[in-house]
C-alpha cells in the first residue's frame, strides 16, 4: 500500500513537469514560427527595397532619356538659328550654341576667353559685341608667364569691381569644394566606387559649380556619402578619357556595358583644379588646358602610371584645331589610343558604337596575352 501511494505521489509530481515541458515545447514552436515570420518580413523588406531601387533607377533612366531628347531638340534649334544668320556648317557646334544661347537668354555681358581656348571665340565675341552685348576679354598667356597672368586676373577683378582680398576669400571657399572633388576622383580610380559618368559630371560641373557653389557642394556630399556604401566596381578594362568633354550623351554608359570604365577624365579633372595651391595665380598657372600641349602630356603620363590605364580615348570636336594634338599624343604614349570626333549632342551612332566595342575587345585580348588580371 505504501509503495502504491508513493508511486501515485510521484506521478502527480510528474504531471506539472510534463505540462511544463509541453509548454516549453509550445513556446519553442512559437519562437521558431516567430523567427520564420521575422525572416519572411525581412525578405519582404529586402524585396520592397529592391523594387524601390528598380523604380528609382527606371525613373532616373527615363528622365535621362527625356533630357537627352530635349537636349538634342534644343541644340538642333540653336544650330539652325545660328546658321540662319550666316554661321557655316563647318563652324564648331559649341560656337553656334553659345551664340544662340546668349541671344535667347538676353545675356548683357560675357567673358570671352580669347587666348588659351578656342580661336573662334575672337570672331564670336566681335559678333556678339556688334549686337549690343558687352564683351570682357580674358587671355591666358601662351607660355605660362606669371606676371602676364596676374595682370589678366587683376584686370578681370577691376572690371567687376571686386577687390583682390575678396577674390582670395572666395577662392578659400571654393578650395573646400575642390578638396571633396579630389576625393571623388580618388574614389573613382582607387576605391572604384564612382562610375565614369559620375566622375565626368561632377568634375566638368566644377567649371562654374553650377552657378551655385553651396547647392553644388550639397549634391557632392550626397554622392560621396552614398558611394562609400557601394561595393567596388569591377571592370576588365580601365580607360583614360582625353580632350574636351564629349557631346555624346551615353558614352560612359556604353563603355561600362562593354566591361570598360573611364577612371581618368583629363580636362574635366583640370576644371576642378585639384592642386591644393594657396596662391590663385600659381593655381591658374598649373591649369594645363589653356597652355601648350606639354603640360597636358605630362599630366596624362602620370595618370597612365598611377591609375593603371589599359587604353586611352581621345575625343575632339569636329572642325577644332585640337584634333592635331592627336599626333603628339600617339608619339608620346605606347598605350592603344582610339580617337573619336563628335559634332552635335546625342547618343552614340552605330559606327562609333562598333569602333568602341572593337577597341574594348582589343584591350581585353591585349591584357590576356600579357597575363594581366
Amino acid at each position: 500500500m505504501v509503495v502504491t501511494h508513493t508511486q501515485k505521489v510521484k506521478e502527480q509530481l510528474l504531471v506539472p513537469i510534463v505540462h511544463t515541458q509541453k509548454v516549453v515545447i509550445r513556446l519553442q514552436v512559437v519562437f521558431i514560427l516567430t523567427q520564420r515570420v521575422d525572416k519572411q518580413q525581412r525578405v519582404v523588406k529586402v524585396l520592397t527595397q529592391r523594387v524601390d531601387k528598380q523604380l528609382q533607377m527606371l525613373i532616373i533612366l527615363t528622365l535621362r532619356a527625356i533630357f537627352q531628347q530635349l537636349l538634342i531638340l534644343v541644340h538642333t534649334l540653336t544650330q539652325k538659328e545660328a546658321e540662319a544668320i550666316g554661321f557655316g556648317h563647318n563652324v564648331c557646334a559649341w560656337i553656334k550654341g553659345i551664340y544662340s544661347a546668349a541671344n535667347h537668354h538676353r545675356v548683357e555681358k560675357i567673358i570671352a576667353v580669347a587666348g588659351g581656348d578656342c580661336s573662334n571665340t575672337i570672331a564670336l565675341s566681335e559678333i556678339l559685341s556688334s549686337e549690343g552685348i558687352e564683351v570682357v576679354s580674358f587671355n591666358f598667356p601662351h607660355r605660362r608667364n606669371r606676371a602676364a597672368l596676374k595682370a589678366e586676373l587683376e584686370n578681370l577683378a577691376r572690371t567687376f569691381s571686386v577687390s583682390w582680398k575678396r577674390v582670395l576669400e572666395e577662392k578659400e571657399k571654393l578650395d573646400r569644394i575642390r578638396k571633396k572633388l579630389k576625393k571623388l576622383d580618388r574614389m573613382t580610380y582607387q576605391e572604384n566606387v564612382i562610375s565614369g559618368f559620375e566622375n565626368h559630371f561632377f568634375l566638368v560641373s566644377s567649371s562654374d559649380f553650377e552657378s551655385d557653389p553651396n547647392c553644388f557642394e550639397q549634391k557632392l556630399n550626397v554622392l560621396l556619402e552614398d558611394s562609400g556604401k557601394r561595393p567596388p566596381l569591377e571592370e576588365e578594362v580601365r580607360l583614360g578619357y582625353l580632350g574636351v568633354p564629349s557631346v555624346y550623351t551615353d558614352l560612359y554608359d556604353r563603355l561600362e556595358s562593354m566591361g570598360a570604365r573611364v577612371v581618368f577624365n583629363e580636362v574635366q579633372r583640370q576644371f576642378s583644379m585639384p592642386y591644393g595651391i594657396q596662391d590663385i595665380v600659381d593655381q591658374y598657372l598649373r591649369y594645363t588646358y589653356p597652355y601648350s600641349i606639354g603640360g597636358r602630356l605630362e599630366d596624362i603620363g602620370l595618370a597612365v602610371h598611377n591609375r593603371h590605364l589599359d587604353g586611352l580615348i581621345h575625343y575632339t570636336q569636329n572642325f577644332c584645331f585640337r584634333q592635331i594634338y592627336d599626333i603628339l599624343m600617339r608619339k608620346r604614349f605606347s598605350l592603344p589610343i582610339l580617337t573619336l570626333e563628335g559634332d552635335r549632342p546625342g547618343p552614340i551612332d552605330g559606327r562609333t558604337a562598333i569602333r568602341l566595342e572593337t577597341f574594348v575587345e582589343i584591350l581585353k585580348d591585349r591584357k590576356r596575352s600579357q597575363g594581366k588580371p
